[in-house]
């Protein structure tokens, strides 16, 4: 077996150079690049390496020469152990800015496209504003504790933190007591996560459970959901099995997006936004760059629950929602019926495979609104030829693919890019949201 070689102890004197798009500090040294955490452009530091490839090496920070204008003091006592955040030390607005000249970067070199005009971020708490999350649990018995949170940075093993001020605060400020009451089940290292579930006005807890709590245990979970507010959900297998504790009602969680009077419900662990002030002003934008009225057919690439379909359908005349999950899309259903929209359809398809063959993809759309995987949406692209929309807005969680498919819209399909911009869906973080339009050339 091949041991690791060991690293060099002794600090190293660097200038920083530039910052990568995760926001790591970016340096050369003897003719490698090296990437430094909580680094920022023009300051001068001490840092030890964490890792050395054979292309590029890894640091931290240990001792800080001079201060960069752009620097804040991170507000997260477990800031640089924890690896949910990687921007705390970035004044907020100048996390904009970075993310605004990542996104033009990539659309230049990976698209061979310029932005013409930057829509203005969109932007809202930078704080508290996290409803959905997949947190790890770990009992460890040297310490006779149970972990509740994420993973540290770059590495496999759960952060010892007690708050996360990201995370909405009725789950963020109560880590420390989620862990000591696990610490008290019988299950408690037989319990791997819990789904966080965050609607409006209620927040659901799913424990993925390995082996069966005793009837004990479930009074413990009980109590402490009445004592915060929390509705105690259990889940022995997949997502399909997460049922509240016996004896206790089924408490769905909500949203609302009040400027189109719609309200959807969720299961805890389907896919929805994160960050519900965002999510709003997401799809106002979106409806407002789409140019909706009742004359329209609109296509929903992606469309999961119907974040985007259903709201849009308050505006045009006609709107077909598309996605891979079956379970998603009869949960879209449910919401369009509960919102009485019976100007919208769904339907099951893998949009990474051809679907010329579908009756859906063979009907004429004018208008159309993509919001992908990290994946992208290459491969549905070239439909678009059939289809001929007239206007398209692109929505991603990924600045890169999102790049690639707008060079394909742009240099293959004959599109011309109006705009595009971030949207701060996850302040403190290296994550971009962004949005494009594209209108027919």
């Amino acid at each position: 077996m091949a041991h690791k070689k060991k690293l060099p102890q002794e600090p190293v004197n660097t200038t920083i150079e530039s910052l990568t798009h995760d926001g790591r500090g970016v340096s050369h040294v003897n003719d490698k690049v090296v990437f430094i955490d909580e680094a920022l452009p023009g300051e001068t530091v001490d840092f030890v390496y964490t890792d050395i490839r054979r292309d590029y090496a890894e640091g931290k920070v240990v001792k800080l020469y001079n201060r960069s204008e752009q620097r804040v003091d991170p507000q997260c006592p477990h800031y640089g152990v924890c690896g949910g955040c990687s921007f705390q030390h970035v004044a907020d607005e100048q996390q904009i800015r970075i993310k605004e000249q990542l996104l033009g970067e990539q659309f230049r070199r990976i698209g061979k496209v310029d932005i013409p005009q930057i829509w203005e971020a969109l932007t809202g708490p930078h704080w508290g504003y996290r409803r959905k999350a997949r947190m790890g649990v770990k009992f460890v018995a040297k310490k006779n504790r149970v972990l509740v949170g994420f993973r540290e940075r770059r590495n496999p093993f759960l952060a010892e933190i007690d708050s996360c001020k990201v995370m909405h605060p009725l789950v963020g400020e109560n880590l420390i007591n989620l862990g000591d009451m696990i610490a008290k089940l019988s299950v408690r290292d037989k319990i791997p996560q819990i789904e966080v579930a965050i609607g409006d006005n209620q927040c659901v807890l799913a424990f993925r459970v390995l082996e069966p709590p005793t009837a004990a245990d479930k009074q413990i979970l009980r109590e402490f959901g009445r004592q915060y507010g929390m509705s105690i959900c259990l889940q022995p297998k997949g997502p399909d099995t997460i049922v509240p504790l016996e004896g206790e009602p089924e408490v769905i969680p909500q949203y609302a997006l009040p400027e189109q009077g719609v309200e959807f419900v969720f299961r805890p662990a389907m896919f929805t936004q994160v960050n519900y002030e965002i999510n709003r002003k997401m799809i106002s934008r979106a409806i407002a760059a789409l140019e909706l009225n009742r004359d329209d057919r609109v296509l929903d690439l992606f469309c999961g629950l119907g974040n985007f379909t259903l709201p849009l359908a308050t505006q045009a005349g006609f709107v077909v929602g598309i996605e891979g999950d079956l379970p998603l899309v009869k949960h879209a259903r449910h919401n369009a019926e509960r919102n009485q929209l019976s100007n919208v359809e769904f339907h099951v398809a893998d949009l990474t495979k051809d679907v010329s063959d579908q009756p859906w993809s063979k009907q004429k759309f004018n208008k159309v609104l993509l919001d992908p995987s990290r994946a992208g949406a290459s491969e549905i692209l070239h439909n678009f030829r059939h289809w001929q929309p007239e206007r398209i807005v692109y929505v991603s969680c990924n600045p890169s693919t999102l790049a690639r498919d707008a060079g394909i819209l742009v240099n293959e399909l004959g599109y011309t890019l109006v705009k595009a911009g971030v949207m701060d869906m996850f302040p403190q973080t290296a994550h971009v949201e962004s949005i494009a339009l594209f209108v027919k050339a």
